[in-house]
């Protein structure tokens, strides 16, 4: 396919190292740095600004997709709008699909949604979905993420094990999980490993669990301490990704939020938004502050400043003072692991669910919901399985399934069902498939 971004950005630059090696490439930037950064890639690179008409008419001839991902909504909207006036209805041209990024709240009011109407065939916001990213990750103490598949039935949480957790050294089969929980994966090291029941689990192994929300409820008694009677929560920024976390947040009975902002006017402003939160004009950095406000009290810490460096420092600090858990967000990908390495227990980054989205665009049809995880290591994918799908009508067991890959649940109608290997998937069941990097491709074959 042919795919034409909008913005060599953070997000802009890894849309396109994720679709380059199998696709055409172009990419529209102004920024020289930005094009110097994508250089390295097999793309071609136009110089000006993507929401011109004269510079889309030259590229977007046998394009399938455009993705408008720079900093300005506006930009991004117009560049989608441009699109489709020039390519609909337009002889021996395609009728080009269009993501905008969108940050604007004025503009979208859910993470991922459509506005066909003004020409946008998916508006993304990533700073909802990364909000709501970490409401997810709060609805369970001990984990370091979470994800909803087949709308709710299916739920993957991964758990961080401590070198003090009482589970290192026993064996997989010995966690008793409900019926519908499995253990999907271990991330160990930079290892990945599809395990068996008679492995054992070791200090600062990721664990990956899939289930029916229902029968996950039980995994803090396994995985961690329950969740206090009141959770104390303490938000560090409150811009665009900290006011849509804190109205979540606000909703949630039995939690005392507490924000601290440095902006006045916006503490005011944020004040008048919210029924529950206490409101603080000051520094997240400013120890005194963080005393008189009993950092070693809270159960969670998270700074989503728009500054990455800041969260950090907020984070440690807030660690060091006694916080059972901290949260960061840091908007340069490269930062994660080093978050995660000098002791962050999640570091967050909102460009994923906008590369998530492209990706299932361009992998085929049927897919339903796709997130990366251990930082794009591996994948869990949603498909809808069709009748053409070689996977159908099988026993798994006869279906040469590859490695690196293993099917986690199939939902059918309202059952959801860990398959065996003499199980048949049918035409229509929605399948949750944990697969590596390596093994994605060959996943697609199968569904296709």
């Amino acid at each position: 396919m042919k795919a034409v971004i909008i913005g060599a950005g953070e997000v802009g630059y890894h849309i396109a190292k994720a679709l380059s090696p199998k696709n055409d490439v172009v990419i529209i930037e102004k920024d020289e740095d930005a094009i110097r950064r994508v250089d390295e890639l097999d793309v071609l690179v136009i110089e000006g600004n993507g929401a011109n008409a004269d510079i889309l008419s030259k590229v977007l001839q046998n394009a399938d997709l455009l993705v408008a991902v720079t900093g300005v909504d506006e930009v991004n909207i117009v560049a989608c709008m441009t699109t489709k006036l020039i390519t609909k209805g337009k002889p021996g041209w395609k009728d080009t699909k269009t993501i905008a990024r969108v940050s604007n709240p004025d503009y979208i009011d859910s993470p991922v949604t459509s506005r066909s109407q003004v020409g946008v065939d998916l508006m993304i916001c990533p700073e909802l979905s990364l909000a709501s990213e970490i409401a997810d990750v709060l609805s369970s103490p001990s984990a370091i993420d979470a994800e909803m598949f087949a709308e709710g039935k299916v739920k993957m949480t991964e758990f961080a094990i401590s070198s003090e957790s009482r589970l290192v050294g026993k064996k997989i089969q010995d966690l008793q999980l409900a019926d519908c929980c499995i253990v999907s994966a271990v991330f160990r090291n930079k290892e990945i490993i599809i395990p068996h029941g008679d492995d054992l689990i070791k200090a600062n192994d990721h664990m990956v669990v899939v289930g029916k929300p229902e029968s996950m409820e039980h995994l803090e008694a396994i995985f961690g301490s329950q969740m206090p009677h009141r959770t104390r929560i303490l938000l560090i920024g409150c811009g665009i990704v900290g006011i849509y976390l804190a109205k979540l947040i606000d909703k949630e009975e039995n939690v005392d939020l507490r924000i601290i902002e440095h902006r006045k006017s916006r503490c005011i402003e944020v004040a008048e938004m919210l029924e529950n939160a206490l409101v603080l004009n000051g520094d997240g950095t400013d120890v005194s502050l963080l005393r008189e406000e009993n950092i070693e009290d809270m159960d969670v810490v998270i700074a989503v400043t728009d500054s990455d460096e800041k969260n950090l420092l907020c984070a440690l600090l807030a660690k060091q003072l006694g916080a059972k858990k901290v949260i960061a967000r840091a908007d340069r990908s490269d930062y994660l692991p080093l978050f995660e390495m000098v002791g962050i227990d999640i570091a967050v980054s909102p460009r994923e669910a906008t590369v998530n989205e492209v990706l299932k665009l361009t992998m085929g049809k049927g897919i339903q919901t796709l997130t990366t995880i251990e930082g794009e290591t591996a994948e869990i994918i949603e498909y809808t399985a069709s009748e053409r799908c070689r996977i159908v009508g099988k026993p798994l067991n006869k279906v040469k399934f590859p490695k690196g890959a293993l099917i986690n649940m199939v939902v059918r109608g309202k059952d959801t069902i860990i398959p065996r290997g003499d199980f048949v998937i049918n035409n229509g069941d929605r399948v949750v498939i944990f697969a590596m990097a390596s093994a994605v491709s060959e996943v697609e074959k199968i569904f296709r």
